[in-house]
């Protein structure tokens, strides 16, 4: 029996380490993407290149966070410095699908959720260097969360088809009136179409907090940042990052309300078979 548990043990372990390296492989792949879709190259080909002297990368270059470390974080090649970012994005992506895989395990939810996270992560990156979020991510995300909505346990369909409503609908009035007011642009149709992606995964009650808390965390990083850089009210900063991370947040607070009702349910019904079998007991005594 031992020997059984600390087999299964091992199997566990191995299934984790397995998912972060996935993961990490997969941050590999978004480093691409995070590069290559602002610039409208193909994310296929050519193939993985040093993007200073173009020089074609080898196997053992591509090896997930490993080969940053070996090459000591610069090119093989032209010795050009590795920006950081890249063995942080590998670690970052297999992080989330290890926290997935702990939440949901061997399932299709977590699969959805491990392009969803991606997702997220290319959009936070790419935003943050170009202020841009690419239709290419956001509107097919659009789509693919209502149809995975027919998948996962917390949303039903109508729960997203809303969530894709009120998330792009809200901002989309939020841009309208500070235009209006102002005469500015204070909002890109980019965190329009990301909130409505977000809003179809995660479903309509999820999209308000998240508004409430990205706004949060946009004027906590945002005044200080007006201050360092002695800026006005003109200061851009994008607000799809506050977007992503925040849902992610409130991704966690309902999955952990979720568990909080299945153990209040589980004990409601221990507790009851408990009462019948002492009532069963007593009668038959």
């Amino acid at each position: 029996m031992i020997e059984q548990e600390l087999f299964a043990t091992g199997i566990d372990y191995l299934a984790y380490v397995g998912v972060f390296v996935f993961g990490a492989v997969i941050g590999s792949f978004l480093n691409v993407c995070i590069y290559r879709l602002p610039l409208e190259q193909s994310i296929v080909f050519p193939a993985s290149h040093c993007p200073q002297c173009g020089a074609a990368l080898r196997w053992y270059h591509n090896i997930p966070v490993v080969s940053f470390l070996f090459l000591k974080g610069s090119c093989s090649f032209c010795a050009t410095r590795i920006s950081w970012r890249y063995p942080a994005v590998e670690i970052l992506n297999a992080l989330f699908y290890t926290g997935v895989f702990y939440i949901s395990g061997y399932s299709l939810t977590s699969l959805v959720l491990f392009g969803f996270i991606s997702a997220l992560i290319v959009i936070t990156f790419i935003d943050i260097d170009h202020r841009i979020i690419p239709d290419v991510i956001s509107l097919p995300g659009i789509f693919l969360g209502f149809g995975a909505s027919f998948i996962l346990p917390w949303v039903s369909w109508q729960d997203s088809l809303l969530g894709i409503l009120l998330g792009g609908g809200s901002l989309f009035a939020v841009a309208y009136i500070y235009a209006f007011l102002t005469g500015k642009e204070g909002m890109g149709g980019g965190d329009i179409k990301l909130l409505a992606m977000i809003g179809g995964f995660l479903g309509y009650k999820a999209v308000l907090p998240i508004i409430f808390l990205s706004s949060l965390m946009g004027t906590a990083v945002g005044i200080p940042l007006m201050f360092i850089k002695k800026a006005d009210g003109g200061l851009a900063i994008p607000f799809g990052p506050f977007l992503a991370c925040a849902s992610l947040v409130v991704f966690l607070c309902l999955k952990a309300k979720q568990c909080c009702s299945y153990a209040r349910i589980n004990l409601a019904s221990q507790d009851k078979d408990m009462l019948n079998d002492y009532t069963a007991q007593s009668f038959s005594s």
